[in-house]
């Protein structure tokens, strides 16, 4: 157990380092969120109205544009694998004393802190577009979003594990990224789509945790959360139920990383 902290520690202090030290990294990570936001917000608002009764587009929107920025920053995070296996700095770790599962939670929990990072910066623009946000709400959103990270980082790490390049990585990334982010809600509620894309939405976690962040922020803006949450077999889902779904995820897509790192000579 000992092993495993150490190696968490380590891994994820060393992850944070090198965000710190890439500055293009910090400004591209905000850049397709924000253009989202700008771009789908100012074209869309006047033409779709109102979402749910007291809920504008731009309403609707933002809390999936927190969970995309969260996404992207975690999926990524198994770059930093690829980087270190191409410089022969992953070698070094993996024939260290230290747990391998220590290794992937430490990468886990370095995209996690800064995945949170990333997502306080994006709150900050909330009363700029209109949405409310209050303390309560920032302290409710710090777990969830650590917790969402956590688990998405588990794909962009289990994926890493066997890529041999950055660019085949990235080009892998981004046929992963593009589906979840368009089929998790951020853009349209997944209850008022065909069948068959409803059932794919549903299958998708990032759907239960932008719809986590989204019932905490209608419900601070006074309601809504219920005519467009995301349903299954006919109930409603609650905060709590979605982020056990997206936790689950995250656990199976962690343990099939660190299998998979055991598996590296």
């Amino acid at each position: 157990m000992a092993e495993v902290l150490v190696a968490i520690r380590v891994v994820a202090y060393r992850e944070l380092l090198r965000f710190v030290q890439e500055k293009s990294r910090l400004i591209s990570s905000f850049a397709m969120p924000l253009l989202f936001l700008v771009i789908f917000g100012a074209g869309f608002t006047r033409s779709i109205g109102t979402m749910a009764p007291g809920v504008d587009f731009v309403q609707f929107m933002y809390p999936g544009i927190v969970a995309m920025t969260v996404l992207m920053n975690s999926v990524m995070s198994g770059l930093s694998v690829v980087w270190d296996r191409e410089f022969g700095f992953l070698k070094e770790i993996l024939v260290a004393p230290l747990a391998r599962s220590g290794i992937v939670l430490g990468k886990a929990a370095g995209a996690a802190i800064v995945a949170l990072l990333q997502g306080a910066v994006m709150l900050l623009l909330a009363p700029v577009v209109g949405v409310s946000l209050t303390p309560l709400l920032v302290l409710k959103l710090i777990p969830l979003l650590v917790i969402i990270s956590l688990s998405l980082s588990g794909l962009g790490l289990l994926v890493a594990s066997r890529m041999r390049s950055q660019q085949g990585f990235q080009l892998i990334v981004q046929l992963l990224v593009f589906p979840l982010i368009f089929l998790s809600g951020v853009f349209f509620p997944v209850n008022n789509v065909p069948a068959w894309l409803e059932t794919v939405s549903k299958a998708n976690p990032l759907t239960y945790g932008v719809d986590a962040i989204r019932q905490l922020f209608l419900a601070a803006e006074g309601g809504g959360a219920q005519a467009i949450g995301v349903t299954v077999f006919g109930h409603t889902m609650t905060v709590l139920q979605d982020i056990s779904v997206v936790a689950a995820f995250g656990l199976v897509l962690l343990l099939l990383a660190t299998w998979s790192f055991e598996k590296q000579e």
